[in-house]
């Protein structure tokens, strides 16, 4: 069985689906550890209430991010994964830090990359008048909130929509395509030819990623 560990800044909702996921038999994987650069991150106690390893990389006890990554990556290096997850991890990672896990580093943007990438995804998307949004899965490069697309899930925009009605609706889609996507990978159904993604053939995307 292939193991993951994921990575987390707070409650780690995302983190909370892909347990789920697994409890409920849909996803075979171990999950090795969940890693934390915040003490205090609630996921933390989810976790380890769940019987998962958990641990600390704090970043404010490091003198740079090159420092934090390089005790990151010894972290996450113990658990010998085949896939590391970021779950809400808020910190932008070094380029090396990016190389050495190259194509088997995901990650979960709330919207639909290449649009808006970077934070407060809702409002942008609320101000800039678009009528669909939604989430995206992909694998991490050395460029923010950039890298080949493994699944992206749509929701309509309501006129009624405010940031938190917009945020809550992508976020049920989050909690679906994100364990997919882990799904797929440790299945060995993800290719990356030419820095895109190819599922296998024989396996087709379900017919509707679209919530209502």
């Amino acid at each position: 069985m292939k193991k993951i560990v994921i990575l987390i800044s707070g409650r780690g909702s995302n983190m909370e689906a892909l347990l789920a996921a697994v409890a409920r038999e849909e996803l075979s994987v171990e999950v090795a550890a969940v890693i934390s650069n915040r003490p205090d991150a609630k996921g933390l106690v989810t976790a380890a209430a769940q019987g998962v390893p958990t641990a600390v990389v704090d970043h404010k006890t490091h003198a740079g991010r090159e420092a934090f990554d390089a005790a990151l990556a010894a972290c996450i290096d113990g658990y010998t994964p085949d896939l590391v997850v970021l779950a809400g991890f808020m910190r932008i990672l070094t380029e090396g830090f990016v190389r050495h896990y190259e194509g088997r580093l995901l990650n979960i943007h709330p919207s639909l990359l290449p649009a808006f990438p970077g934070l407060h995804t809702h409002q942008r998307a609320l101000e800039e008048g678009v009528r669909i949004h939604g989430c995206t899965v992909h694998f991490v490069t050395p460029a923010l909130d950039h890298g080949p697309v493994v699944v992206q899930a749509a929701v309509p925009v309501c006129d009624s929509d405010d940031e938190a009605a917009l945020a809550a609706r992508v976020l049920a889609q989050e909690h679906i395509v994100y364990p997919l996507a882990v799904r797929w990978f440790v299945e060995g159904r993800l290719r990356l030819v030419d820095g895109r993604v190819m599922l296998n053939a024989e396996r087709a995307l379900p017919a509707a990623l679209v919530s209502p």
